[in-house]
């Protein structure tokens, strides 16, 4: 069973990533499910939440988006429908029909495009379609969330009373207001409102004048409020059908309310159902922004993460229109445990944390920004141990908080477990703490358990090189500027580059030589030794990717004169169709021009008829007849043909008449000297000449030297003196 600690989550920056998705999601109970999110136990129901993201990732892509699936919360309503004769306003069954019409329109959705959502669908099949809710809601109250008139028939009768007494009411006060009015009992604004009823505005001399009830004045007390009397009695018959009127809603409400009650349950997962899709959603979003893929998930114990982001660094460096450097990483039965070495600030925590939070997001169902032909298999436990610890409610230092930590690591390490531990065996003594650190990691090792480890110790890196299925690994550094590349290279451990990055930063350099002098002769030779095969090692990979690039060229090159090639043939083909033709018509020219000058000598008409027929029945012999179709494509092609000679032939003779009238200046040629910066004329690569024999230079390119002729070198820059 898989099984992550909280402390491992932590470590990992993986709340961060559930803030972001929490962040994206639409609904209150989808923010709080993302903040909750764990790694799976089981790979069953991971594989299903990855396939589930998956799909809806697909889903921005194609014709058939999953629809809106978003709601308002029902938490309020799911407590009250719980309690026993209890009922809801109007405004919660609004909430409800909305929801469950929602999950009615995705479930039917999704049960139409299953072959697109297959994963999705079958946790949507788990939830019960029905439309009586909706059907039960919609009967009673309408689409702005008032009570229809006919949701029953006491309801609907008391209603029309209403509206007829409404009708009554209004008549009989506008009699009044005229009736007063023509006395000049009233003020300007003639009438009003007080506690919700119409009212004259009456001129407080005359208030005894209007009959009626006095319901209030201004506060100059210069109009008195008063309704009619012949209003009166209607206003008091209107507020009794308003109060029966309350009455029939809340029977009805009571009544809808208990018809609702049995599907208590289904609303319960209706709701649990619409969040669940909001976090899938969430999850695909962000994996849209992190460019999240789903890689191949093996049974063979192999972990290959190629060109792996760490999506927090990378969002963040988005926004400040940074670039983030991504990272390949290879664990497997041959492989099974880095050493990460290097100068600090050079990358080594951010590579660490990228392997341990991407393979903590996509065992919590989450896509992964790696490259598509990535692969790994599923850790029972990941186990870390990142950053300054120190305990101060527990007295305990950091170096006991480690201890403790690895104590921990020998309890649960075994073949299913990566573990992940940063500056391996710091916080106490160099030499002893190197030692227990080196029997940890031997004893890892041993257990089969996969980890990634960085260090400056120096017998930890020795050790990463003795074990057969452990390798040393460094954080690539320029070795002019001492600039991190941040770039992981596998295979040799990495200098501290101490003394260097010391020098740098301004340190004198008598200190410096103090500095050494004050430890063993043995680790600065050590030390020394992999500073210089780290920049040997960035020299031939320069000389690597020039290459690379070179052949890159000479390909594509080769692809154009394969093509041009095609073509010049085309073109002969056409030219010598032209010659054949040409030349046919030269022999058939000579024939005529022979049987002219025969004619010429002995005037014989009857002879000359015979041999023109003769000539013209020989070529028509050769002659095969073509529709007018081919006739006229055959003409096209001819025209074109002398078109493109007759142009090329102008072209050449143009150029030859340029050449006679300019003379040729030919440029002298630099002597080549020893010192001089030269470039071979067929490639980019710029070496220095060391030495000249007998017409042939040597030419040294920094990695490697090369003999070449003179006539074969081009000058790039004259050597310092």
């Amino acid at each position: 069973m898989i099984s992550i600690t909280e402390k491992t989550l932590q470590d990992l920056q993986f709340p961060t990533v559930l803030e972001t998705i929490s962040s994206i999601c639409n609904t209150e109970i989808g923010k709080e499910k993302a903040l909750n999110i764990t790694p799976f136990r089981d790979k069953e129901s991971l594989m299903q939440a990855l396939m589930q993201t998956s799909e809806y990732v697909s889903s921005f892509q194609n014709n058939n988006a999953i629809p809106n699936h978003g709601f308002d919360t029902i938490n309020h309503e799911i407590k009250f429908l719980a309690i026993e004769d209890s009922f809801l306003e109007v405004g919660s069954f609004r909430k409800i029909a909305t929801l469950a019409s929602t999950v009615n329109f995705l479930l039917n959705f999704l049960r139409k495009f299953d072959d697109y959502y297959p994963n999705i669908n079958a946790r949507a099949s788990r939830v019960e379609l029905t439309k009586d809710i909706v059907h039960m809601i919609e009967d009673v109250v309408d689409k702005y969330g008032e009570i229809k008139d006919n949701a029953s028939p006491v309801l609907l009768d008391t209603r029309r009373s209403m509206n007829s007494i409404r009708g009554k009411v209004n008549q009989s006060f506008g009699v009044a207001m005229t009736h007063y009015n023509s006395l000049g009992y009233l003020d300007d604004i003639k009438e009003s409102f007080v506690q919700n009823r119409r009212v004259l505005a009456v001129l407080a001399m005359y208030r005894r004048k209007v009959k009626g009830t006095i319901l209030g004045s201004s506060k100059t007390g210069s109009i008195a409020y008063v309704e009619p009397e012949m209003t009166l009695k209607y206003s008091r018959e209107l507020s009794n059908l308003e109060y029966e009127e309350k009455e029939e809603i809340t029977r009805i409400l009571k009544q809808l309310s208990n018809s609702i009650r049995p599907f208590l349950p289904l609303l319960i997962e209706y709701q649990d159902f619409l969040s669940d899709i909001d976090v899938v959603a969430a999850k695909a979003k962000y994996a849209n922004r992190i460019n999240g893929i789903l890689p191949t998930i093996t049974e063979e114990r192999r972990m290959y993460f190629r060109d792996a982001y760490h999506p927090i660094l990378y969002l963040n460096n988005k926004q400040k229109n940074e670039i983030t450097h991504p990272q390949t990483i290879e664990l497997g039965q041959e492989n099974r445990i880095i050493v990460i070495s290097g100068p600090n600030a050079g990358g080594k925590t951010i590579s660490l944390k990228t392997v341990g939070l991407l393979q903590l997001m996509l065992q919590s169902g989450m896509l992964i920004p790696v490259h598509e032909r990535s692969e790994t298999f599923l850790f029972d436990r990941i186990l870390t141990d990142i950053g300054d610890n120190q305990s101060i409610e527990n007295h305990l230092s950091t170096y006991s908080y480690r201890l403790k930590n690895m104590n921990y690591f020998l309890k649960k390490c075994n073949a299913k477990t990566m573990f992940l531990i940063d500056e391996f065996g710091t916080g106490s003594d160099p030499e002893l703490g190197g030692a227990l650190a080196e029997i940890f990691l031997e004893e890892f090792y041993h257990r089969e358990a996969f980890g990634i480890i960085t260090t400056h110790y120096s017998n930890l890196k020795i050790l990463a090189n003795e074990l057969p299925f452990a390798t040393n690994a460094n954080m690539m550094f320029d070795e002019k500027t001492l600039e991190p590349m941040y770039k992981l290279a596998l295979g040799q451990a990495g200098s501290s580059f101490t003394f260097e990055v010391a020098l740098k930063n301004g340190i004198p350099f008598s200190l410096i030589n103090r500095a050494k002098k004050k430890i063993e002769v043995g680790k600065v030779r050590f030390d020394k030794t992999i500073a210089t095969l780290q920049k040997e090692r960035s020299k031939l990979e320069k000389t690597s990717q020039t290459l690379k690039e070179e052949e890159t060229k000479a390909r594509e090159e080769g692809k154009k004169m394969e093509s041009i090639n095609v073509k010049i043939k085309q073109k002969l083909e056409s030219y010598q169709e032209l010659y054949d033709s040409n030349q046919k018509t030269i022999y058939i020219g000579q024939k005529v021009e022979d049987i002219a000058e025969k004619y010429f000598n002995n005037k014989n008409k009857k002879e000359l008829l015979g041999e023109f027929l003769k000539i013209i029945e020989i070529e028509n012999s050769k002659r095969k007849k073509a529709s007018a179709k081919e006739i006229k494509a055959i003409a096209v092609k001819k025209k074109e043909v002398i078109e493109e000679v007759t142009l090329v032939v102008e072209e050449i003779r143009k150029e030859k008449k340029e050449k006679k009238l300019k003379p040729i200046i030919e440029k002298p040629k630099p002597i080549l000297k020893v010192g001089d910066r030269v470039r071979m004329f067929d490639g980019r690569a710029v070496g220095t000449i060391d030495v000249i024999e007998k017409n042939k230079a040597t030419v040294n390119y920094g990695v490697f030297t090369s003999k070449v002729s003179l006539e074969a070198l081009e000058f790039v820059e004259a050597g310092k003196k």
